[in-house]
């Protein structure tokens, strides 16, 4: 698999904090016996790398559960103890809003990594510890049409909990618009499962479900479908950086339907020369020809190189798993904006290119989404929490190093291009979708118009504010 393989030039050398400091708390007795056969307790953060060492949470504790059971009786006992703790499947939050220490303990989902369809294969029980690229893997190996997220180390409910963006969703919507029900173990410790019977926790729980549960499990709408019709034409073309102004608007002009989507990448060609270059990834769920024509704007614009093809979906992430790679510093900011302004991404260039003269700085990168959104703007923009329907664009900086000295430096470099693209967004108010976001965000950016009602159910589901350390909605 090539296509655009140069984004594994992200990757530089790996750093792993290995704390290991063991949490004064006599829980091995106390929880272990409580716990099934298969569940594990450890100690120091080391255990549970994270993708970015970036205020990165440092729980004393970590208790690997084999069930969701072990979830409920582990939240029930941190609840009895007060000790706090959070959630995690692969550790690829990137928010800033982390405040757990060496007291606290965080579950670890990745047991919980089952995909089981129903007989019929149009729906799929998917537990809280399932990567992308294990709901991918097992769908395609049942001949079903899945929506996921388009990395496929990020675990799949992380993805999805916020909003849930994906290749398929010009045909399916959001993640959270194919949810059926989700099981989940909430502030006073009870694993229960919530439908839309539930309308409010319903609602709460599809957009921002850390801030009021443990989410163990979902049952999602599936499609039925044979492999062999599960191909779409996908990859990288590479553009010289004077053709920046005319990607940018081309872009900004491309009518995306329901098979399409378009990113804009500013990377470097990786080791040793660390060369930046603007790269654009097509996605066309069809053949080749019929993905040429509808990029035909794109592609007239020159490429100096195209590494697209014809790739069944088992393969379609395949070009970002060198976004993957755990350790070093990443701090990321974000904004939606409405439009691709091409002078604001000649400074965007220009601000990528200044930083990466900063010493180990050859994985930073810069990025920008683009889906089809008809089918998710047909669903009522009331039926979740999730609040962003109406963005057209997400734009996000990676700044990627291994040297804390270089965070002041790095914070900067972010905040300039999150206040360029907010700057001529052409919304009523900065927006940033929750997944993408630094952290510093008020709960209004985040969560726009949902934050009212947002922080009336938290009060009512979560009076104690168990759940704090993402996007806090009491602060």
């Amino acid at each position: 698999m090539r296509y655009y393989r140069r984004v594994l030039g992200l990757i530089a050398s790996i750093s792993i904090c290995n704390a290991s400091i063991r949490v004064a708390r006599p829980i091995d007795g106390d929880l272990k016996k409580l716990l099934s056969s298969g569940a594990t307790i450890s100690y120091g953060a080391s255990t549970a790398p994270r993708w970015s060492e970036f205020h990165a949470p440092q729980p004393g504790t970590i208790v690997s559960v084999a069930t969701e059971t072990d979830v409920e009786v582990t939240v029930q006992y941190c609840l009895e103890k007060n000790i706090p703790f959070f959630a995690q499947n692969g550790g690829h939050g990137w928010s800033s809003s982390w405040h757990l220490g060496e007291n606290g303990l965080m579950i670890n989902l990745r047991g919980l990594n089952t995909v089981v369809f129903n007989d019929d294969k149009t729906q799929a029980r998917i537990g809280g510890g399932a990567s992308i690229q294990e709901v991918i893997d097992a769908a395609y190996g049942n001949d079903v049409h899945v929506l996921t997220g388009n990395c496929n180390c990020v675990g799949y409910l992380g993805a999805g909990l916020g909003g849930g963006y994906g290749n398929l969703m010009g045909l399916y919507g959001f993640s959270v618009d194919n949810y059926l029900s989700i099981n989940v173990v909430l502030a006073n410790g009870s694993l229960v499962t919530v439908g839309p019977e539930n309308e409010d926790l319903w609602w709460a729980l599809r957009g921002a479900g850390p801030n009021f549960g443990v989410v163990t499990s979902i049952v999602s709408k599936t499609t039925p479908l044979p492999r062999e019709q599960n191909m779409a034409w996908v990859g990288g073309l590479y553009f010289t950086e004077d053709k920046v102004e005319q990607i940018a608007q081309g872009i900004e002009n491309l009518k995306l339907e329901a098979h399409m989507n378009i990113f804009l990448y500013f990377i470097t060609s990786g080791t040793p020369d660390y060369m930046p270059t603007v790269l654009v990834t097509v996605f066309y769920y069809g053949t080749e020809a019929d993905g040429r024509a509808a990029f035909k704007s794109i592609l007239d614009i020159g490429p100096y190189t195209d590494t697209t093809a014809v790739l069944p979906q088992n393969q379609w992430n395949e070009g970002a798993d060198g976004f993957c790679v755990k350790g070093e510093r990443k701090p990321t900011y974000a904004a939606g904006f409405s439009h691709m302004v091409p002078s604001t991404w000649r400074q965007t260039w220009t601000a990528f290119t200044e930083f990466l003269k900063n010493p180990d700085t050859g994985s930073t990168s810069v990025v920008v989404e683009c889906y089809s959104l008809d089918k998710a703007r047909s669903i009522a923009s009331d039926s979740a929490s999730f609040p962003n329907r109406d963005v057209r664009f997400n734009g996000f900086v990676i700044a990627w190093y291994p040297d804390p000295a270089l965070d002041s430096t790095a914070e900067t470099f972010g905040s300039k291009l999150r206040d360029l693209w907010r700057a001529d967004s052409e919304l009523p108010t900065n927006r940033t979708y929750v997944n993408f976001a630094y952290g510093d965000e008020t709960n209004d950016v985040v969560y726009h118009d949902s934050t009212t009602r947002l922080r009336q159910l938290k009060k009512q589901y979560d009076p104690n504010n168990i759940f704090n350390q993402w996007f806090n909605l009491q602060r």
